[in-house]
């Protein structure tokens, strides 16, 4: 079985520090770390199945199909796989707006 290397962009690990702020502060920090545990948990799981993810809708609708994405409900990890790197360019919450989100993060 091929591995990848995963590699968090600088934008998506400002996205995790944004995500477990937010959470510590209108919540908890446990929970906090809880969820931040499961996204890098989530991110780390694509050494190996990249392709597990499938390819965000609202990008679909567009024909942008390099991008691929896996769910740890509402948040989303947006990457993109070039020959033995998986790329994470975002880390998004889902219940936002996400294709202007997306416009303005991989659309450029």
């Amino acid at each position: 079985m091929k591995h990848y290397r995963v590699r968090l962009t600088e934008d998506a690990e400002r996205d995790l520090i944004e995500i477990y702020r937010y959470i510590a502060f209108h919540g908890s920090v446990e929970n906090a770390d809880y969820v931040l545990d499961q996204l890098e948990s989530l991110c780390s799981r694509l050494t190996e199945l990249p392709e597990q993810g499938h390819v965000p809708p609202e990008l679909d609708r567009i024909g942008v199909t390099n991008y691929r994405e896996v769910n740890f409900k509402p948040y989303r990890a947006i990457y993109e796989v070039i020959r033995q790197d998986v790329f994470i360019h975002c880390i998004l919450d889902g219940r936002r707006d996400m294709p202007s989100l997306l416009e303005r993060r991989l659309i450029r």
